[in-house]
């Protein structure tokens, strides 16, 4: 009598091999002004871990970074160090990183449109890098960086726990190399300013890590400045210098408003916070002579008709401008850069169906740091490198329920108790996407003593989002940061 097969025994189930932190060191020369600078670039990951675990720290997440050290340094803790990032949020770090502070940038024409591809790098003699050492950051979801098999992305994926984890890579990072008593800045843009902003309280009241400044470039603070929503007529009062700025640009104001650019605007201005503000407040009992003077100042001062306008109910939401400006030519404006145009497949809709600004700058970014990271700084990684992912379709915003996002408390309560901070903000006058009057607005109403009022400084180009794609925009604001640097590291 045959013996019955035996059963196959169950292959035990595979370990989901650990992963690593990996990271390449390279060594660098370049010339500014006059003077040779001999700099290390480390490229790598880092792993962030769960440290409230009984049975040890665990691997949560591997976040990406390049760091810029400048050589020959007897102390490197006596050099600045400043941590930059991006927004989105679901963007990656690239854009500062090769558009306005790293040794090396994107070449773009001098206005900022794309040359002809193949796209190339060139030195940036505008680098920050002469006055501190830079880490680029890449929040998870972004670049390289990911969460660890098994661990659920979305979990970083909302204002608390990305401010979290960017926080606590800042405090590795720092601990590592020694750092502690480097003068210490965040630079962020666009969303990475309500990160910047956030970042500037947590460290201090999580580490005990006080910053010398941050540097908000294109910043969004309080999102009800930028919110078209019904009831909220705050955004259309704040956009509206932004709107004039873009219709100066395309020539489409009347002659006694496009001689001087900035005299214009502060006319607008003062309309948009007094008489604009009052006419909205109103409502529908807005009528009559007073609605149409109201109107035609509306006409005049966006370059849209007054049929438009009426259309509108005074309120003239961004993205219908972008597509209205210059509809009769078949023409789009851009949001980030309202000085770029574009075409959609006929000129009947309400909104455009892409911005033509960030067409400019996607593939000469996304080319040229694919070919850097390999072939200059010698990271290779078969990973797509998420220069702008869709997390911002998803992000959750929880912390805030029921309210806007508003990180500006968080930066008064950082200046409350660190009163030496100083911010530096850079504005575009073309920047529909984060108006330099919203800012205005929201630093305005951050209820500070006049003495530490004095910490925030304002700054505008005549550029957009990423104002320094425009060279004289980016000479000015190399100017502008370095000197926010060495007045602020003493």
């Amino acid at each position: 009598m045959s013996q019955p097969t035996p059963a196959p025994e169950t292959p035990e189930k595979e370990k989901t091999p650990p992963v690593s932190e990996e990271f390449k060191q390279t060594q660098h020369t370049m010339q500014v002004d006059g003077k040779t600078l001999k700099y290390t670039v480390t490229a790598g990951t880092m792993l962030l871990k769960d440290e409230d675990l009984e049975e040890g720290e665990k691997a949560k997440a591997s976040i990406f970074y390049v760091a810029y050290t400048l050589d020959d340094v007897a102390d490197p803790a006596s050099r600045p160090l400043t941590f930059s990032f991006n927004g989105g949020p679901g963007s990656s770090s690239v854009w500062m990183h090769l558009g306005l502070l790293g040794p090396k940038r994107v070449l773009m024409q001098e206005d900022g449109s794309a040359t002809p591809p193949p796209y190339k790098l060139v030195e940036n003699p505008y680098t920050l890098l002469t006055h501190s050492d830079l880490v680029f950051v890449d929040p998870v979801s972004t670049g390289y960086s990911r969460t660890v098999p098994k661990e659920k992305p979305e979990q970083f994926h909302n204002v608390k726990k990305d401010v979290e984890s960017v926080g606590e890579f800042i405090r590795l990072w720092t601990t590592r190399n020694n750092r502690w008593t480097s003068a210490k800045y965040l630079i962020g843009e666009s969303y990475g300013t309500t990160r910047a902003a956030a970042l500037s309280d947590y460290l201090q009241e999580r580490y005990g890590m006080n910053l010398n400044g941050i540097m908000l470039v294109s910043s969004i603070l309080n999102f009800m400045t930028a919110r078209f929503d019904p009831g909220n007529d705050l955004p259309y009062i704040l956009f509206l210098p932004t709107y004039t700025a873009s219709a100066w640009y395309h020539h489409k104001l009347p002659a006694d408003l496009q001689t001087d650019l900035r005299k214009t605007l502060a006319e607008v201005e003062d309309f948009a916070l007094n008489e604009y503000t009052l006419a909205l407040m109103k409502g529908a009992r807005l009528q009559g002579k007073d609605r149409q003077r109201v109107v035609k100042k509306l006409a005049r001062y966006t370059g849209l008709s007054e049929t438009y306008i009426e259309q509108t109910n005074l309120r003239i939401e961004i993205n219908r401008f972008c597509k209205e400006l210059r509809r009769s030519e078949g023409l789009t404006i851009g949001r980030l850069d309202s000085r770029f145009t574009g075409f959609d497949r006929d000129a009947v809709g309400e909104e455009p169906e892409v911005d033509p600004a960030f067409g400019v700058i996607t593939g000469p970014y996304t080319a040229t740091f694919y070919d850097y990271i390999r072939r200059d700084l010698g990271f290779e990684l078969d990973r797509h490198y998420e220069i702008l992912s869709d997390v911002h379709e998803t992000w959750t915003y929880s912390t805030y329920q029921n309210q806007y996002v508003n990180t500006a408390e968080k930066l008064r309560k950082a200046l409350q108790a660190n009163p030496a901070m100083k911010v530096l903000v850079c504005n575009g006058y073309y920047d529909l996407a984060t108006p330099y009057l919203a800012t205005q607005y929201t630093l305005d109403h951050i209820e500070l003593p006049e003495a530490l009022r004095q910490n925030i400084q304002m700054t505008y180009y005549e550029s957009g989002h990423m104002m320094y794609v425009h060279l004289p925009s980016l000479q000015q604001q190399a100017v502008d940061l370095r000197k926010f640097i060495q007045e602020t590291s003493k």
